[in-house]
């Protein structure tokens, strides 16, 4: 199941883990975001235990998406060692998201 990231927990979980770490900017209201929301959970599930793979609310958690300057959601963006090492603007199918993981493992 994909974590639930939010501006207290992910420095623990996203910039001092030793993964990738693939984090599903999204909100309630957005429709390609819950459109992207099975995808993201068949990720956490396949990669469960290699990759840190979760959602962050972005109405929830605004202090983070400033951070990385999300203005367009859904926004994937692939995390290593605190670093953003990719990104995926907009809903993508699971192969492109896929792809973007293997690249970096």
């Amino acid at each position: 199941m994909a974590v639930e990231f939010n501006d207290a927990n992910f420095e623990a979980e996203v910039l001092n883990s030793d993964k990738l770490s693939v984090i599903d900017f999204w909100a309630q209201w957005c429709g390609p975001c819950l459109a992207l929301g099975p995808t993201i959970e068949a990720l956490a599930t396949e990669y469960d235990g290699k990759v840190n793979v979760g959602k962050l609310n972005v109405d929830e958690n605004p202090n983070i998406s400033m951070e990385y300057g999300i203005t367009s959601i859904p926004a994937v963006l692939f995390i290593k060692n605190g670093q953003v090492v990719d990104k995926q603007v907009g809903a993508a199918p699971k192969s492109v998201l896929d792809k973007k993981i293997q690249a970096h493992l």
